[in-house]
């Protein structure tokens, strides 16, 4: 079936109808134009798309070319959708870099009714448009299924094509600041993991470690961001042992005053390591490093901070880390039960912990005890 030759002046628009869509184009640029968050950058597209095409729902693909594959995480109605670029309208939209107008999806052979089956959905109408980089290359496609009361026209196409030009931008930023922001928590996690390439006892620490944390962050009520920072810095609270003798590091009985003194230096030490001033993520797991061996009461190290001059991230990652530390194996000693572990921080709540989130950690040990059988060394 040959693409919609329906004509502009077939399409009959009311004055109230063009300042409504022009007011939602104008509502959509303020809104992305300082957005780097590809979640919330999709959302806010594909809600416009919708809105101004007045169609029933509208899924924005990105097209991943390394599996030559679409997949969105917006599609109204359904969950996300991952589909080979090779098949259907939208694979035809990016493949060809063309709008794809269908009027009558069952009777057009660009259609893949897979989906219709899977989900119980009927598409009648559909329109696609690629949504193309600075370099020409195809990195999405808006789809927008079953106009309300009529079908796609050209001039929909048009619109739609206006809301992909002056988007294209903002999401080819929002792709590129993932890619950084993913590069960034792998180089993140390499570094967290150098320590662990010194002393082969701590394994999985680090991961366990960062798994606690965010389980106790969430489970503080932290904002959703924040939780997930502190699952990705966490792991980092030990960086600064790169910079301790192999000779202490290493040496399988307890260490001795002079030596205990040197091995405390890993905190400043993993502090100076990771802090930048203009990289928020790298200065929050500074801090954690810093911090990470304080106590509630003043008597930890290396600044002898007390209470709440700790930040929270610090004393969350303090109970992280003692837990696994209490319940691995080291060479100076067995790993302890889960039992004996607990009763060490109802024990030293309030003086070692923060007592409330002592509290939050011993409500949700069924969780804590998940994370520790599933990551056993």
């Amino acid at each position: 079936m040959e693409k919609s030759e329906i004509k502009m002046e077939d399409y009959q628009y009311t004055v109230a109808g063009i300042h409504d869509q022009l007011a939602a184009l104008m509502r959509l640029g303020k809104e992305i134009s300082t957005e780097t968050n590809i979640d919330r950058v999709l959302h806010i597209l594909g809600d416009c798309a919708k809105e101004i095409l007045d169609a029933d729902r509208c899924s924005i693909f990105i097209y991943d070319k390394d599996k030559n594959e679409l997949w969105t995480k917006v599609a109204h109605g359904i969950k996300e959708i991952r589909i080979p670029a090779t098949k259907g309208v939208a694979a035809a939209a990016a493949t060809t870099q063309e709008t794809q107008i269908v009027i009558d999806a069952y009777h057009d052979f660009r259609f893949n009714q897979e989906i219709d089956d899977k989900s119980g959905y009927l598409t009648k109408t559909i329109l696609a448009a690629p949504l193309i980089n600075t370099k020409g290359e195809t990195i999405g496609v808006f789809q927008a299924i079953n106009k309300k009361g009529g079908v796609f026209s050209n001039v929909d196409a048009e619109l739609l094509m206006l809301i992909g030009n002056y988007a294209s931008v903002s999401l080819e930023n929002a792709l590129l600041y993932e890619k950084i922001k993913k590069s960034q928590m792998k180089l993140i996690n390499k570094i967290a993991t150098a320590a662990e390439f010194k002393d082969e006892d701590t394994s999985k620490h680090t991961k366990r470690v960062g798994l606690y944390s965010y389980l106790i962050a969430k489970r503080a009520n932290l904002v959703p961001q924040r939780c997930e920072m502190i699952k990705i810095t966490a792991p980092m609270h030990d960086a600064g042992k790169i910079g301790i003798p192999d000779r202490i590091l290493l040496k399988p009985a307890k260490l001795d005053k002079d030596e205990f003194d040197e091995m405390k230096k890993h905190t400043n030490i993993g502090y100076e390591l990771l802090y930048d001033e203009d990289d928020e993520m790298l200065k929050n797991a500074a801090i954690i490093a810093r911090e990470h061996h304080e106590k509630w009461d003043g008597s930890g190290y290396p600044r002898g901070l007390k209470g709440e001059e700790i930040t929270l991230e610090g004393r969350i990652t303090a109970i992280a880390d003692v837990f696994d530390a209490l319940t691995s194996v080291r060479p100076y000693k067995r790993a302890w039960s889960v039992e004996e572990a607990k009763e060490l921080f109802i024990k030293e709540s309030g003086t070692h912990f923060d007592p409330k989130l002592v509290e939050l950690f011993l409500k949700n040990f069924d969780e804590v005890e998940t994370i520790y059988e599933e990551l056993k060394d």
